[in-house]
């Protein structure tokens, strides 16, 4: 199968994110990431996750995951922009031509998926170069759903001490997506063959 795969990341309060996560989960970093597959150049195949540690494995979360086969997404082309739109999100990368990595990658195991029959997914290894580009995205579960802008540069993610305890709240997109993006940390597309 011919995968384009693109990839955000964006930078949201940590205690909220916090909030969020199921009993036994322990966030990483202040951090929301979005991945997106365009597959065989027809189906769109979208994660929303968040880095956590669980049971002594570090990697993501999967809030959750969308297929073009049973929901609502599509994709188009102009030049160097691909635009992925959905009735809950919409996302643009623009290839900048600019071959990079991602951080990220180098504290990562895999990913947990708790829908269904929860699982682990060990992570894929790719070793094709990642192109980087611009990205602007929103979310539209809800108005005032987090939205944001790349500024053209990859910004690393820490840690955050804990300074305020919100009440716990479902594992859901639509309370992910609201909590507020403070900055694009970055974005790559890579294509491959899985």
């Amino acid at each position: 199968m011919k995968v384009e795969q693109f990839v955000m990341a964006y930078g949201a309060e940590q205690d909220r994110i916090r909030a969020i996560l199921p009993y036994g989960f322990e966030s990483l970093r202040p951090v929301l990431r979005i991945n997106t597959e365009i597959r065989d150049e027809k189906d769109v195949y979208i994660e929303f996750n968040t880095p956590v540690e669980h049971h002594g494995k570090r990697g993501w979360v999967n809030i959750d995951n969308w297929e073009s086969t049973k929901d609502a997404l599509s994709f188009d082309r102009i030049g160097r922009i691909v635009r992925i739109t959905s009735p809950f999100l919409t996302l643009t990368y623009t290839g900048v031509g600019i071959e990079g990595g991602c951080p990220a990658e180098k504290d990562n195991d895999g990913c947990f998926f708790l829908s269904g029959r929860a699982s682990f997914r060990t992570a894929e290894v790719i070793t094709v170069n990642k192109e980087l580009c611009d990205c602007e995205f929103a979310w539209h579960f809800n108005e005032g759903d987090s939205h944001g802008v790349s500024i053209g540069k990859t910004i690393p993610a820490f840690m955050e001490d804990i300074e305020r305890e919100y009440d716990k709240v479902d594992f859901t997109a639509e309370n992910a997506a609201a909590i507020p993006c403070r900055q694009v940390l970055g974005a790559y597309i890579v294509r491959f063959e899985r």
